[in-house]
């Protein structure tokens, strides 16, 4: 299971040549180890770099960028929650509670994507439709890593 995890996630990091400034060669342990670093480091630092925006963009952009983390980051402790909660259960997993669990995981994702499309909407309206899209490119690769660190730590439930 780790391999394909792994495989999947070379493949989505070995995109955009912006990425490369990461690392020596796309799509490498230590091309994923650089961008995972970054992103803990200084997430709006590292899309700052890859989003190559002219100041007119930029001052459309960051407040954009601002609403999808703050709203992201509901999004994010509910996932975080299901998981603490999933591990805190994991010996005594029961039908009722595993299926809660589920079901919050999957409405929260189902919100992010939902965020994900409103904020693809209004980028797009701001800054057009490749730079949006090389936003989502962005957040996109950050938050597989966040998922693949994540799902990496946690058993199958038994």
């Amino acid at each position: 299971m780790k391999t394909i995890h792994a495989a999947l996630l070379a493949a989505c990091l070995a995109a955009p040549a912006a990425f490369a400034q990461a690392a020596p060669e796309r799509g490498s342990p230590a091309a994923v180890d650089a961008v995972r670093q970054a992103a803990k480091d200084d997430r709006r630092g590292l899309v700052e770099r890859n989003m190559q925006l002219s100041a007119p963009e930029a001052a459309k952009f960051w407040p954009l960028y601002d609403n999808y983390m703050r709203d992201l980051e509901g999004i994010t402790k509910r996932q975080n929650r299901a998981v603490l909660d999933y591990v805190n259960q994991e010996s005594s997993m029961s039908d009722a509670n595993a299926n809660r669990l589920v079901n919050e995981l999957i409405g929260a994702d189902a919100d992010e994507n939902k965020l994900r499309k409103k904020t693809y909407e209004k980028m797009r309206g701001a800054i057009g439709a490749r730079k949006a899209a090389r936003f989502l490119q962005i957040e996109n690769k950050i938050r597989t890593l966040h998922r693949f660190d994540t799902a990496s730590q946690v058993s199958l439930v038994r």
